[in-house]
Order: structure tokens, then C-alpha cells, then sequence
């Protein structure tokens, strides 16, 4: 029973990571790139090929290519019955299935980049007639990346990447914001990065220990005529919080128009 990637990505690497900080010792990259197989190689101890050999339905295979190149990448692939799993956005399972001449074991997964220090949140979507036994290995593969939320309708893929998918860009924005912040009042660039960190580092950990909503969290720190209101007010003024929800949404509007077009090529080339 192996763990095959097809594709050496940065996401394949957080998932191999978290089988390995699991123990999984059975796993397989295939991949073009010459280096970042070597790599994946001296990093995890992983086998890595330029070609996949043949699979069984006791195998997992893992689907770490670029959307854009799923079609050629999976030109005349047989799965072998070998449970699949795309991590591909935009690749619905039927459009995978075409690519896969017919095969049904597939479960979608929607990992974000913080898997790759075992603080991932990973969306999954499996069709009604994959086992039991198939779901739970996924969930406890993608366990070891951090946590795992079923969605119950394959369309909710496209809210998961707007939220968790992308979200991991959203805090970057904000870090990078408030280090400007810091750097602008008078803090030299390592001075304002590290003060930056510290600060939604810390946030994050008292509202993850707090049973209390983020608006009250909030409310808790700003005093009324204070210094922190006066923040809140430009923000507000400015519509901060009016722009992340939007920017969530064309997010998964942006997912739904992929999805189209990867459908609709897929059917053109069946």
C-alpha cells in the first residue's frame, strides 16, 4: 500500500511532510522536475520517479499538478482502481473522472499553504458513493496537516478556497500592512516584522483560548475615546471589513468561472 504524488509541489510537500510526522514511511513522488525531486528526496526520504509505476486499489494517488496541466498530466493514466485524491482547484470530480477514463474512487481536497507546518485547514468533498473506508483515509491523511472540514456539496469547494484557500494570503496582506505600520512610526524593517508577528501571533492564540466572538474580543481591547477606537474608526471609515468580504467573494466567483472553463474544455476534448 503506497502514497503516490503526482506532482513535487509546495503542496504535495506540506501533505508528505505531515505523513511523515505521522510515520508513514510509504510513499512515492513523481514528478518532471529534476530538482525538486532530489530535494523531496533528501528532505523526507521519499522514492521519487519521472514515471508512475502501476497502481492497485490499495494504492492512494495523490493529484499535486497545476489545474492547467491535470489533462496532460493524467494522459492515459491508469489509476488501477487506486483511491485518488486532487488537491487541483477547479477540477470538479466529474471533469476528473473524464480525465481519469471513468475512474470513481476520487475525493477533492482544498488544503492552504500553513499544512506545511502542520497548522493547515483543509476542506474535503467526497461523492455519495465513496466508502467510509475511503473518506477516513483522507481525513486522517490530511489530519496530519492540521484540521479537516467535510463539505457536504461539492459547490462548497469554492467557499473553502475563499476562505481557507486564499484566507493564508489575507493575513499576509494584513502582516504586511501592519509592518508598514510599525515602520512608518519609527521601527527599523526586522524590528517592525518581528513586532508584527508577535502581535497577530499572540491575538490569534488569546481568541483560539477565549469562548468569546471576535467582535467582543475586539470590543475588549477599545476603550471608549481611546486609542484603539480611534484606529477602529479610519478602518471603518475606510471600509476594511466591507473589502475582505468582498475579496472572499470574488475569490470564489473566480473558482466557479475556473471550474467552468476546465469543465468545458474537458468536455470538448472527450
Amino acid at each position: 500500500m503506497t502514497t503516490y504524488f503526482l506532482g513535487g509541489g509546495n503542496m504535495a510537500a506540506a501533505i508528505i511532510g505531515g505523513l511523515r510526522r505521522q510515520g508513514e514511511t510509504d510513499i512515492h513522488v513523481v514528478g518532471r522536475n529534476a530538482h525538486k525531486q532530489q530535494q523531496l528526496a533528501a528532505d523526507y526520504g521519499v522514492a521519487v520517479s519521472s514515471t508512475l509505476p502501476p497502481l492497485s486499489a490499495e494504492d492512494v494517488l495523490v493529484l499535486a499538478v497545476k489545474p492547467q496541466d491535470m489533462a496532460a498530466a493524467t494522459a492515459g493514466l491508469d489509476t488501477g482502481g487506486a483511491l485518488v485524491l486532487s488537491v487541483a482547484a477547479g477540477l470538479t470530480v466529474a471533469t476528473l473522472s473524464r480525465y481519469l477514463g471513468g475512474a470513481e474512487r476520487i475525493i477533492r481536497i482544498m488544503p492552504n499553504t500553513p499544512g506545511q507546518v502542520g497548522k493547515g485547514m483543509a476542506g474535503l468533498y467526497a461523492p455519495p458513493h465513496i466508502s467510509a473506508a475511503d473518506r477516513a483515509r483522507a481525513e486522517s491523511m490530511m489530519q496530519s496537516n492540521g484540521g479537516v472540514i467535510w463539505l457536504p456539496e461539492e459547490a462548497d469547494i469554492h467557499d473553502i478556497i475563499a476562505v481557507c484557500g486564499s484566507g493564508p494570503a489575507y493575513v499576509f496582506y494584513l502582516l504586511d500592512a501592519l509592518q508598514q505600520a510599525a515602520q512608518a512610526q519609527g521601527f527599523d524593517a526586522a524590528e517592525a516584522r518581528r513586532l508584527s508577528l508577535a502581535t497577530f501571533e499572540g491575538a490569534v492564540a488569546l481568541a483560539a483560548a477565549a469562548d468569546t466572538d471576535f467582535a467582543q474580543l475586539q470590543r475588549n481591547v477599545t476603550s471608549k475615546g481611546g486609542t484603539t477606537q480611534q484606529a477602529l474608526a479610519v478602518f471603518e471609515e475606510r471600509g476594511v471589513a466591507e473589502a475582505i468580504v468582498a475579496g472572499a467573494a470574488a475569490a470564489a466567483a473566480r473558482s466557479r468561472e475556473m471550474e467552468q472553463q476546465f469543465a468545458q474544455a474537458a468536455g470538448a476534448a472527450s
